[in-house]
């Protein structure tokens, strides 16, 4: 609006609008949602993993902030804004600042004052919090911000999908006891459901990891697509899902006829299949034993061995996450010398070190091993029997076409982009912090915390990743930057006119319009409208007008000619279908 009170039309005239298009795939690009946000004039690559927001690009985001917001509000959270820039001293509080890792990028101002750019706020929230709360009726409370954040990625790609900077929904939960802490997580899980499917989103909800957050428990929310970086492993009978690094699925324990040990020649055979090929078994009934360092912080390094059935594969994630390891790298030919084993011939029996076997071998008989002697293995093992302080936890990665775990179905695979995650946090945050306060029974108690995060910008590049043809995007109306683009054709005076008028009485009736009075041939603007997903496109030309008619198409479905007097009321009917 002009201070007048008018409205500004010249602002939504493509002529006017900084828009500019590419007709090829950026060389750099690789996914659908990169490619097509950068050809269709949305972003523009600043340096590796970082990306301005052009007009278009910023009018979508800052709609699907829009619905983030109203959502959190109406889940009675209260929104804040805290620095991006954070003190050091907040993060060796709470043990963080050695223990994040690269991706948290370290500044010293002039001052030699160490800080971060922020990549997550517990620590800044906690602070906050902990200098305002005295009583447990302040309890619960949910804060929460729309901010950029940096995480200095090793291999930042695809766009918008695992970039550096990024815009972020973060919320930050405080509550008195667990039970209030639970409620919350339910309606923080709740509250992401209504936003994913608001914003018309193909989702699946799955157990996760807590990762670098911490925390107890967490659930992942994924869009589906095929580009997606995460591996979903989800249930065809009910609604178990889980991200791979935490999914469990149940194997028949193998088993073939018992045995004494026995110990055979394989020369030169160290891979599972060269093993099985030469002794003509099933793989699985081979135990493949892989030996690891296990670091922790302030803690001398361990060396472990760790068993699964020679199908099946090491889920890194899962066992680093049961030895509470900072790091797994897999152990040197002298660690393993010095354990009592052979590199490439490691069995489980005799190790002088700590064995752990995945469930799948318990109660296992007449397997096969490593003999721990160069060039042989062992038959005719039982792990109850030769391994028998062995421990048992599910380490294994979850395969397609195991049987679920709650229900028996099959589990298969999907791809998806992770756009948001919910922790329950617990004490892990408050307690190094300190954020503490007076319960009910007059006692000092530290508050218990859920942290809630939704990544904004991804999402721009995640509902392209399913909304988009050959041509280009197909925005769902609430998202798109524009309703509708009205496009004159030709130099006609009148047709000029006529367009414009229908193109200001569609602003004037509060739909958000773009009027394409360029001087390019016809092909390029119809070009460029599909391109950039506008939903409903207006054409009008000197054949048009002389009938009486504009040209009306709707992104990815039909085309139809509509009268001039009756193109507002149909342009109004369609958004208000599409929008529903």
């Amino acid at each position: 609006m002009h201070a007048s009170g008018t409205v500004c039309f010249r602002a939504m005239r493509m002529s006017n609008l900084f828009s500019p298009t590419l007709r090829d795939d950026p060389a750099d690009a690789e996914v659908v949602s990169h490619k097509l946000l950068l050809r269709a004039g949305f972003i523009r690559r600043v340096t590796s993993g970082v990306y301005n927001f052009l007009p278009l690009g910023l009018r979508v985001l800052r709609k699907i902030e829009a619905v983030v917001r109203e959502e959190m509000n109406r889940a009675g959270a209260q929104e804040i804004l805290m620095p991006m820039v954070q003190p050091a001293e907040l993060w060796k509080q709470s043990g963080r600042w050695d223990k994040y890792g690269r991706e948290l990028l370290r500044i010293t101002d002039r001052h030699d004052h160490e800080s971060c750019l922020g990549p997550t706020h517990e620590e800044v929230v906690c602070d906050l919090v902990r200098r305002e709360l005295r009583s447990y009726k302040q309890l619960p409370m949910n804060l929460y911000q729309i901010q950029a954040k940096f995480r200095d990625e090793v291999r930042p790609r695809f766009g918008l999908m695992r970039g550096r900077e990024f815009v972020m929904k973060d919320a930050y939960s405080f509550h008195a006891d667990e039970d209030d802490l639970a409620r919350e997580y339910q309606n923080m899980f709740d509250t992401y459901t209504r936003i994913f499917t608001r914003l018309g989103l193909k989702f699946r909800a799955v157990q996760a990891d807590t990762g670098a957050i911490g925390g107890r428990r967490s659930h992942e929310f994924h869009v589906l697509a095929e580009s997606g970086e995460d591996v979903i492993a989800h249930c065809s009978a009910c609604d178990y899902a889980a991200n791979v690094e935490m999914a469990t699925s149940c194997r028949k324990v193998p088993v073939s006829e018992g045995a004494d040990l026995e110990t055979v020649k394989t020369p030169g055979a160290t891979a599972v299949e060269d093993v099985a090929g030469l002794l003509h078994v099933d793989p699985a009934l081979l135990v493949k034993t892989l030996v690891y360092r296990v670091k922790r912080a302030d803690e001398a390094d361990e060396i472990v061995a760790v068993c699964v059935r020679g199908d099946d594969q090491v889920q890194a994630v899962k066992l680093a996450r049961l030895l509470g390891a900072d790091e797994l790298v897999m152990a040197a030919d002298e660690d393993i010398t010095n354990i009592g084993g052979v590199a490439g011939y490691v069995g489980p029996q005799g190790l002088n070190a700590r064995v752990l076997a995945d469930e799948t071998l318990k109660g296992a008989v007449g397997l096969i091993a490593g003999s721990n002697e160069k060039d042989a293995h062992v038959t005719g093992i039982d792990l109850a029997r030769d391994v028998s302080d062995a421990g048992y936890a599910d380490v294994r990665e979850c395969r397609e076409g195991d049987a679920c775990p709650t229900c028996g179905g099959g589990i298969g695979f999907s791809r998806g982009i992770e756009v948001g995650h919910v922790f329950e946090l617990g004490r892990q945050y408050a307690e190094p912090m300190e954020v503490v306060f007076q319960n009910a029974d007059g006692k000092r108690a530290v508050a218990t915390m859920g942290c809630y995060g939704i990544g904004v910008s991804r999402l721009v590049a995640a509902v392209v990743e399913q909304c988009y043809d050959d041509a280009g995007i197909i925005w769902p109306m609430h998202l798109a930057p524009f309703h509708v683009v009205f496009i004159s054709l030709g130099k006609s005076e009148q047709v000029i006119n006529v367009c414009k008028q229908m193109y200001e009485d569609t602003q004037a009736a509060g739909l958000e319009a773009v009027w394409d009075d360029r001087n390019e041939r016809p092909g390029v603007k119809f070009r460029d409208a599909e391109l950039m997903g506008i939903p409903i496109r207006v054409v009008l030309g000197e054949r048009g007008l002389s009938a009486g008619k504009a040209e009306i198409t709707i992104r990815g479905g039909e085309k139809l000619e509509v009268p001039l007097e009756d193109v507002l009321n149909f342009v109004r009917a369609e958004f208000d279908r599409r929008a529903a």
